[in-house]
């Protein structure tokens, strides 16, 4: 016990209190404890999103006592000893102490234990080995854990090419942790061994690698991170694409989005843009807005009148057209003025329809076929031009037709 207590408003939660209460109930008092990302963040004063427990019971002793106290429990992850208990509608992760049997970088074979200690011992970072009683006290079996998180130190348990070995993925989680709750340089022996075991990243699948990415680029100020991770050459690993230049500093002071800050990683190309997107196995929706986006950045410029905007808004979409903005602002934060300017009007922007179709040229004599689609295209590129006029569709297309080949 580190002499340390907890006073937060979950510990004393009723749903909370109903957890603990059914596993203490089955294994005794002290048979859980919180841990992790709970306890770290309120050491520091940090909202504290998920509560995590870890516990003695094995994992169908633990579904079993969720039930008997009649709460819902959902076997998240049995084979690696996880129940989820939901109570008020909100879940609590209750995972049985564990120790690694073998790993191959990706994937862990555990063992189930109820020794604290070795269930620290295979954690990833000192700062996230700390566990809490229910009234609150701290323990800390590295003894180190309480000081790294009220210093901002990113310190892995024991040997970091251990720890990384074990799972590739905290390469990542390194950076991201810095980026979330790191102070000053990154731990050098952990920045280290990063730059060491970088290469095995391509063990793991895309989705984890693209989702731990995201994560770090939504901290409130990834920057010195994304540099760390550049200057050990993990970037280039998970992003060969990628540009570090000033325009990502720039855009992380614009915005909290991670795709925009991603978006400005890579260049302003479709291509390049949805390979990388593809290759990460990144959502669909994100894939598309930043290819858009790079496909936009060419016709928008920070100074284009409203007319010219709105040209633009109606061949690209709103959301193309705002990130390319966004990448522009970025290349000159001098012209931020301009940049709201825009960013409002399409805010404010709604779509209008093609006003005309292939039955208003039928009316007018126009047979069905390529000539209907070139004529309604010509038609709709003078629009466009016009500013999208609400009247006088019936003479433009008959000067359309009077103009068109014999």
């Amino acid at each position: 016990m580190t002499g340390v207590r907890l006073d937060q408003p979950w510990l004393t939660a009723p749903a909370t209190r109903a957890v603990i209460a059914a596993l203490e109930a089955a294994g005794g008092p002290g048979c859980a404890r919180f841990v992790g990302g709970c306890i770290r963040n309120a050491l520091i004063g940090a909202p504290v999103a998920d509560i995590d427990i870890a516990t003695t019971l094995r994992p169908e002793q633990t579904e079993a006592a969720v039930r008997a106290a009649g709460l819902k429990a959902v076997p998240t992850g049995i084979a690696h000893g996880t129940v989820t208990a939901i109570v008020e509608r909100r879940p609590f992760e209750i995972t049985t102490l564990r120790r690694d049997v073998s790993t191959d970088g990706r994937n862990a074979t555990v063992a189930f234990t109820d020794d604290w200690a070795e269930d620290a011992a295979r954690r990833d970072f000192r700062l996230n080995a700390l566990y809490a009683d229910a009234d609150g006290r701290v323990f800390d079996p590295t003894g180190h854990g309480v000081e790294d998180a009220r210093a901002g130190r990113i310190v892995f348990v024991g040997e970091p090419e251990t720890r990384i070995r074990e799972d590739f993925l905290r390469v990542l989680r390194f950076f991201r942790f810095h980026a979330w709750y790191g102070k000053g340089e990154p731990d050098a022996a952990g920045l280290a061994a990063c730059r060491a075991l970088a290469s095995g990243m391509s063990r793991l699948s895309a989705e984890r690698v693209s989702s731990e990415l995201m994560k770090l680029l939504s901290a409130p100020d990834p920057r010195p991170a994304v540099a760390a991770m550049a200057g050990a050459g993990v970037l280039a690993e998970v992003l060969p694409e990628a540009d570090l230049t000033p325009l990502f500093a720039a855009a992380v002071e614009q915005s909290g989005d991670p795709v925009v800050r991603l978006m400005v990683l890579l260049p302003a190309d479709e291509r390049v843009a949805r390979e990388a997107a593809s290759r990460l196995r990144f959502p669909n929706a994100t894939r598309d807005r930043l290819a858009f986006a790079a496909r936009a950045v060419p016709t928008v410029s920070l100074t284009m009148s409203d007319r010219e905007a709105r040209a633009a808004l109606y061949r690209h979409g709103v959301a193309a057209v705002s990130d390319a903005v966004r990448r522009r602002w970025a290349g000159s934060p001098e012209q931020a003025g301009a940049a709201r300017r825009l960013l409002a009007l399409a805010e404010g922007w709604t779509r209008p329809s093609m006003p005309v179709g292939g039955r208003d040229l039928a009316r007018l004599g126009v047979k069905p076929g390529p000539e209907t689609g070139r004529l309604l295209k010509a038609f709709e590129e003078g629009w466009i031009a016009d500013d999208f006029p609400a009247a006088g569709h019936e003479a433009r297309l008959q000067a359309l037709l009077t103009g068109r080949p014999g």
